[in-house]
């Protein structure tokens, strides 16, 4: 299982599935981010986190403990 996580900067992944449970799923889905996705990792902050995204064309910046919920397919 690959997460988000591990996802490398320039590359367009998909989501495949959604850890977490309750309130912390809801915000991520919130986000735009759903099973089938496409997301393109634009790059990582000079400090590692957070990870800057465009999902469903819009920026977005996620930390890494939740990037870690969401599983991917190159």
């Amino acid at each position: 299982m690959k997460t988000l996580r591990e996802a490398t900067v320039g590359s367009t992944v998909k989501v495949v599935k959604l850890h977490g449970e309750g309130a912390i799923k809801r915000r991520i889905m919130d986000m735009g981010i759903t099973k089938g996705v496409q997301i393109y990792v634009r790059k990582l902050a000079p400090l590692g986190d957070p990870l800057e995204l465009t999902v469903r064309g819009y920026e977005l910046s996620l930390r890494k403990a939740d990037a870690e919920m969401i599983e991917i397919e190159a």
